[in-house]
């Protein structure tokens, strides 16, 4: 197909999202699809010199720096980044943004509006902290956000888009966004040729939980879970993957320092390599209070590992319990445990949940599918 006969030639893209790793780990396929359909494609992050500017210069889309305060509620910060949204959408004149997370959704909706860009999709993956949390600054602040989504997402040639249905019903009747202006996109799309399904590893069985460490990821909740099995003196490690986190609900590297000296949990910081850690395990496990669509679990169904995850939404839409996985309830410690050591002790049931779990992904999850979906929203848009 000649470049002008593709559906977004001429047209700039604008992704919006609060930090530089988390496009690079979350929103590439989608940038991906964009650029293959012909569109310009820019991302404007908080640059955070972990070589992930390099890596999104790369892929042949601009690198503009936004900084983004991502977790904190300063005025003065706050509008400094609303200014510098509205200068790079005035400079660069985008046809459509695409806001990801609550942060940009708000600020990137209002300098899109101030600026007169003619579409927005506004992506929310969970609804995150403000939402979940029962503290007085969540609960001021609740009423005020729920008010500007409304507005926000109402506006012509705005689109809304989720990754469950959980969220959309929520947004519908909580929030009061039209019905037609939201639109389920169930994640960014995994690339199955980078997982490749490995035979499980030998010797005691291990749990792995790829996650930011944050106690909304339910991870006091395995730490619990992880002292009872050692209690029980079942043979099986859990294994915490990923960093600590610029965010009222984490853990500290103190806390999680005293759990692996204690014995209780393996640490090993971030990774940058997924598949690879997945290779390491038998079980993928995420325990979250709640999730838009959680690219852990996706990659662990992806590398051919048996799931376990909270009965909540985005959790579900891929731990279909009994049948990839087992999901326990909501903040709970010893039905976790019994799913953790169910899928230790029963080989028979965790590879029947693996080979389900791929299969999965390769029929509902495959990026190719994701980014066909994603270019024709942007296409109906535009």
């Amino acid at each position: 197909m000649k470049q002008d006969d593709l559906p977004l030639a001429g047209k700039t893209v604008f992704f919006l999202a609060a930090e530089d790793w988390s496009f690079c780990s979350h929103r590439l396929p989608m940038a991906r699809a964009a650029r293959d359909a012909g569109a310009t494609v820019i991302a404007g992050v908080r640059f955070n010199g972990n070589g992930h500017v390099e890596k999104i210069e790369a892929e042949g889309f601009k690198a503009v720096s936004i900084p983004f305060d991502r977790s904190g509620i300063n005025p003065v910060k706050d509008w400094v980044t609303l200014l510098a949204i509205r200068k790079a959408f005035k400079e660069h004149k985008p046809d459509l943004i695409h806001n990801i997370a609550m942060k940009p959704v708000l600020y990137g909706s209002l300098a899109a509006w101030l600026t007169g860009v003619p579409a927005v999709v506004n992506a929310m993956t969970g609804l995150g902290y403000l939402f979940i949390s029962q503290s007085l600054k969540a609960k001021i602040l609740r009423p005020v956000v729920k008010s500007l989504l409304k507005w926000l997402n109402n506006r012509d040639r705005t689109r809304l888009l989720l990754q469950n249905q959980d969220d959309q019903r929520t947004f519908i009747q909580d929030i009061e966004v039209e019905a037609s202006h939201t639109r389920i996109i169930r994640g960014s799309g995994v690339d199955i040729n980078q997982y490749d399904v490995t035979p499980e590893p030998e010797g005691p069985i291990i749990a792995t939980c790829v996650a930011r460490m944050l106690k909304d990821k339910g991870i006091g909740e395995l730490v619990e879970a992880a002292r009872l099995l050692k209690k029980y003196g079942t043979d099986i490690k859990i294994r915490l993957v990923g960093p600590t986190d610029d965010n009222p609900a984490s853990f500290t590297q103190v806390e999680l320092d005293s759990w692996a000296a204690e014995g209780i949990v393996e640490v090993t910081g971030p990774s940058t390599d997924i598949a690879s850690e997945y290779a390491k395990s038998h079980i993928a496990v995420l325990p979250s209070y709640r999730e838009g669509l959680p690219k852990s679990l996706l990659e662990g169904a992806a590398c051919g590992r048996a799931l376990i995850a909270t009965d909540v939404p985005g959790c579900r839409e891929i731990c279909v319990d009994g049948k990839t996985g087992i999901l326990v309830p909501l903040k709970s410690v010893e039905p976790l445990a019994d799913a953790l050591q169910l899928l230790a002790e029963k080989p028979e049931i965790r590879q029947r949940m693996a080979k389900e779990a791929r299969k999965a992904v390769e029929t509902q999850f495959a990026d190719n599918i994701i980014q066909r979906q994603i270019v024709q929203l942007y296409d109906a848009l535009i």
